[in-house]
């Protein structure tokens, strides 16, 4: 039996990624799959296309996690669509990273909204469905710079940081009604975003991390379905770092 079979997953900012990675991860443990991204382009399309190749039911929607009206929308069509809404991975975020004196309010606050407002808006839309079916797994895609901080990346940081204070104060207050909340803080991922720096800022990162590589999507993409898991059963309100151990 397959560590998933008969749930239904939504994860937000999947169409590529990190995010792409867990949906397929899902899709291979048996879940079916709601997804999301800005737009329903070519590469919401070819998500689409590859998760339903792997015998699942998948669905992408075209919906802005940092709008609460969208969220609220999103939530009531993929229960239309699917019944029951199992398991919501918070993943979509942004970065618009500068130093502080710099920095341009327009980029704190969209940081912020995106990242922080989405999670919220995301958890609220969905705690009365999982309420009522009294289960559920909330995973809240989080940052090392959020356990540690990053010279330039302050907005960024407040977000993820103010993420896993929501992970444990939903814990707290869901926990009761079989609902779990845990928070993942990837490390050096090797995704677009990182494919984007220069050589010698890729190798300066890797040199920091013990393991001495970058991660892999599937490597964030694993611990995630730990947690979707019934495997994780007991482990609720925690911060479980995928870093190679470069926050240790």
């Amino acid at each position: 039996m397959k560590l998933l079979d008969g749930k239904t997953a939504l994860i937000t900012g999947a169409a590529r990624g990190i995010g792409k990675a867990i949906a397929m991860k899902f899709a291979q443990e048996g879940a079916n799959v709601a997804f999301t991204d800005l737009n329903y382009d070519e590469f919401m399309k070819e998500t689409e296309q590859e998760l339903n190749a792997l015998n699942i039911k998948a669905k992408g929607y075209a919906s802005n996690a940092a709008s609460f009206e969208d969220s609220e929308k999103l939530v009531q069509d993929v229960i239309g669509d699917f019944e029951r809404i199992d398991i919501l991975v918070n993943n979509a975020g942004i970065t618009r990273d500068n130093l502080l004196m710099r920095m341009q309010e327009k980029d704190w606050d969209m940081v912020l909204t995106v990242n922080l407002k989405s999670v919220f808006n995301l958890t609220k839309a969905v705690q009365k469905p999982m309420m009522k079916q009294r289960f559920g797994t909330i995973i809240n895609m989080s940052s090392v710079v959020g356990v540690s901080g990053n010279a330039g990346q302050s907005n960024y940081s407040a977000s993820k940081a103010g993420m896993i204070g929501f992970t444990k104060s939903i814990a707290q207050e869901l926990g009761s009604r079989n609902i779990r909340c845990n928070a993942i803080a990837p490390g050096f991922i090797e995704t677009e975003m990182t494919h984007k720096l220069k050589e010698d800022v890729r190798d300066a990162w890797i040199k920091t991390i013990p393991l001495r590589r970058s991660g892999k999507p599937d490597d964030v993409a694993n611990v995630a379905t730990f947690l979707a898991s019934d495997l994780s059963s007991y482990v609720s309100g925690q911060v479980i770092n995928v870093c190679g151990g470069m926050d240790t």
